[in-house]
């Protein structure tokens, strides 16, 4: 069996790390199944640091499609054309994609028109705004897909109301969680942690990335004025130069808001592991802290795993400055709730999905 693996974006690889992994088991134990790694954007691609691959511990990508508009129709145009003439040139019996990015809509309807099956990897997960890119390609993909991988009963519920038959949904669990409890002994503390003076659960880890947020200058101003009046710890914040350099424009500082670079996979790991709490707008950051067992309190209105708000440890607080800051108030007092596991988040999730397509495909 030959599986055409696509990531569209780095966030994919720490999803795609451990499936490498037990595709190199099966193989080892006899199983006749191979696995070609591509990537729709460009080998110079700068969210890829040098030591991303060695930090997850998987190989390259075999292939780099090098398509990477910022449009979103001429990317999806390019990637439509190059990863035709990838299949054509490369043929697979599955082609495997990842989350609800513009490559993973654009690779299934490669893969479909050529009739290739297709398996869709975290499948189900739905914001049900259609004004949102990611809810339209989730829809598409999922539409499109011959093995649904879901990563909790919420998301097979949603593909159930949809129409989807059951025969083709998969309840694996988290693959995220995978790769966390593979490197968890691996993680690996910043060099920039002594030297700010930060001690282990003595800081707030700040992620913001959702560009919404940060073309709303008084939102932003509002959110920031929130962190920096009510926590009583100092903020770490792995921030890109688009990020902070929006912060300087709005005049946002502080002696307690400490602006790093993106860090390393393992480095960024290390941080959130001993965050006394993380202020986030990424969804993979919310599910590593209900894993982590670290409070969580993430700026959307809806979380793409449900599981790790009403079990774990996260707080949906949106982009609202009041809603942060009862959150911020419950942090400081001790009182914040005590999350759990959600079901399969065990780290099995990828021997799971191999195991799936190595006995349902014929």
């Amino acid at each position: 069996m030959k599986i055409t693996i696509i990531a569209g974006a780095r966030p994919n690889f720490m999803k795609i790390a451990p499936l490498m992994r037990a595709i190199k088991a099966a193989k080892a134990a006899g199983k006749n199944i191979t696995a070609r790694l591509v990537y729709t954007g460009s080998d110079k691609d700068k969210s890829l640091e040098p030591s991303l691959f060695a930090d997850l511990d998987m190989p390259h990508p075999d292939v780099y499609l090098h398509v990477d508009d910022i449009d979103f129709f001429q990317r999806m145009a390019g990637i439509l054309v190059a990863f035709s003439r990838e299949l054509e040139q490369h043929p697979a019996q599955i082609v495997l994609v990842v989350d609800d990015l513009t490559p993973t809509m654009a690779c299934s309807i490669v893969a479909k028109k050529k009739g290739v099956k297709v398996a869709h990897l975290v499948a189900g997960t739905r914001s049900f705004d259609m004004d949102m890119p990611k809810e339209v390609n989730s829809m598409i993909t999922d539409g499109l897909s011959d093995y649904l991988f879901t990563a909790g009963m919420v998301a097979n519920r949603n593909l159930n109301q949809t129409g989807t038959e059951q025969a083709h949904i998969h309840f694996v669990g988290n693959i995220l969680i995978d790769t966390l409890r593979y490197n968890r002994a691996r993680l690996q503390r910043p060099a920039a942690f002594s030297i700010m003076g930060l001690k282990e659960k003595e800081y707030l880890l700040l992620t913001l990335n959702k560009h919404a947020l940060l073309h709303n200058d008084d939102m932003l101003k509002s959110i920031f004025r929130v962190l920096l009046e009510k926590s009583n710890k100092p903020i770490v914040a792995p921030l890109h130069s688009y990020v902070k350099n929006r912060l300087t424009s709005l005049g946002i500082s502080s002696d307690k808001l400490y602006i790093l670079p993106p860090q390393p996979y393992l480095a960024f790991g290390y941080l959130a592991n001993h965050a006394q709490a993380i202020i986030t707008d990424s969804g993979n950051v919310a599910e590593e802290a209900t894993f982590l067992g670290i409070p969580c309190m993430t700026l959307s209105t809806y979380a793409e795993h449900p599981e790790t708000v009403a079990i774990g440890t996260n707080c949906l607080v949106g982009e609202d400055p009041k809603a942060l800051e009862k959150a911020l108030e419950v942090l400081n007092k001790g009182e914040w709730k005590e999350g759990h596991l959600p079901e399969r988040w065990d780290g099995r999730a990828a021997e799971r999905i191999i195991q799936t397509l190595l006995e349902e495909y014929k």
